[in-house]
């Protein structure tokens, strides 16, 4: 591949795109990002964050994107994070934001400082007397457990009461050593989606609408989840924009999800560590991360 005029007789700087061993089973779309990089004076190298004896000082900047693995051994990848951030590169986003992220507990601490959340209950670990609670607590005859470590909507389940004691075995099983969170079902999530808002070094560039297949939640598109672009309500964008400047600091990139909540939207997750970013569904999405990015590590 010819390289861009821009570009011919620079030294070009390295960026890595952290990522897992294997995409195949994944949508992905940070190859968008590879021309307009490349322009700007910089190559991408997709680097496995599980990949043994990298020298990170190879590169100027190691951009976490893809390690959608991570949640199957989270110390394992704060280490390599710690490594990278011990190393010559830049890490993005930094191993402080991912470490306060990389537990949903984070949601509590924004709800502290006025940030609209989901109700939630937090709970060290699964006790069975403590089901019928769950129910009361939130007037609801419908609930989410999910660890408060995870990624992708693994081990997130929507119960019933029935549904919940059929299942009664596996969520010993699955939260016997992890704490976890508890909330109700928020209906709207299936009779209108979850909206994603995006922010690149604290500006802003797009916002989806995701909605789950037929009798799903998950909103995911690897579980069936449709995706489409749209203009978001002023609510919805002050709602965000409050939720991003209560953040320990600015990260490089951040997706901010909402769903409505009567007249409202509550948020349900800061993605900060390896939210997909859509550029799929933006089409300039892509040049804006990349000029935030060149403006951010030179």
């Amino acid at each position: 591949m010819s390289l861009p005029k821009i570009t011919r007789g620079l030294i070009l700087k390295k960026c890595a795109i952290l990522s897992m061993d294997c995409l195949d089973d994944f949508e992905v779309y940070d190859q968008l990002i590879d021309a307009p990089m490349l322009a700007n004076g910089w190559t991408t190298h997709l680097v496995s964050w599980r990949l043994k004896n990298v020298n990170w000082n190879d590169y100027d900047v190691v951009l976490i994107r893809t390690p959608w693995d991570y949640q199957d051994d989270a110390p394992a990848f704060l280490q390599v994070l710690a490594d990278i951030e011990a190393s010559t590169a830049t890490l993005e986003n930094s191993l402080d934001i991912v470490r306060w992220n990389i537990n949903k507990k984070y949601l509590a601490e924004l709800e502290q400082q006025n940030v609209a959340i989901v109700p939630t209950l937090w709970q060290e670990r699964f006790d069975e007397s403590m089901i019928d609670t769950f129910f009361s607590h939130f007037d609801s005859e419908q609930i989410v457990i999910k660890p408060c470590v995870s990624a992708n909507a693994d081990n997130t389940y929507w119960l019933t009461k029935t549904t919940l004691l059929a299942c009664l075995d596996e969520l010993k099983l699955v939260f016997a050593d992890r704490d976890f969170m508890v909330q109700p079902f928020i209906e709207s999530v299936i009779n209108e989606g979850e909206f994603s808002c995006f922010y690149f070094s604290g500006t802003y560039s797009h916002t989806i609408l995701k909605t789950p297949k037929d009798n799903d939640f998950r909103v995911q598109e690897e579980h069936g989840g449709q995706l489409k672009t749209v203009t978001p309500e002023a609510k919805l964008t002050e709602q965000a924009e409050h939720a991003l400047t209560k953040l320990p600091e600015i990260p490089m990139y951040a997706r901010l999800d909402f769903v409505r909540t009567g007249e409202h939207f509550s948020l349900m997750e800061a993605e900060l560590i390896e939210p997909s970013l859509y550029f799929n569904m933006d089409e300039a999405s892509a040049g804006k991360f990349v000029d935030a990015f060149v403006k951010r590590v030179g």
